[in-house]
């Protein structure tokens, strides 16, 4: 599913101008960003909690040349799935 084919669903719902719904499903995600920049959590009950994590700095390799480069320290984005969401999607059949 693509932003796009959110900004629809959204639209079908409510009835919002397709326009409108662009915004607010930018807005949401914004405020998404916004949070985990500033090292919040976010959680949507009965979807999953949004939140970063720290990596350690390691050494690595360039795959092309083999020359071995520095990876800094870093934060990265992690989802965790609620247990709702898990159950939901663990219970469509796989067959179909």
């Amino acid at each position: 599913m693509t932003r796009a084919d959110l900004t629809k669903e959204v639209y079908q719902a409510i009835g919002m101008p397709l326009k409108e719904s662009d915004v607010v499903v930018c807005a949401i995600f914004d405020s998404i960003v916004r949070a985990l920049r500033s090292g919040d959590k976010v959680e949507i009950r009965g979807f999953g909690r949004f939140h970063t994590r720290q990596r350690r700095g390691r050494l690595g390799h360039n795959p092309k040349t083999g020359a071995k480069v520095e990876v800094p320290p870093k934060r990265v984005p992690f989802f965790k799935p609620s247990k709702e969401l898990r159950e939901l999607v663990g219970s469509l059949n796989i067959n179909a």
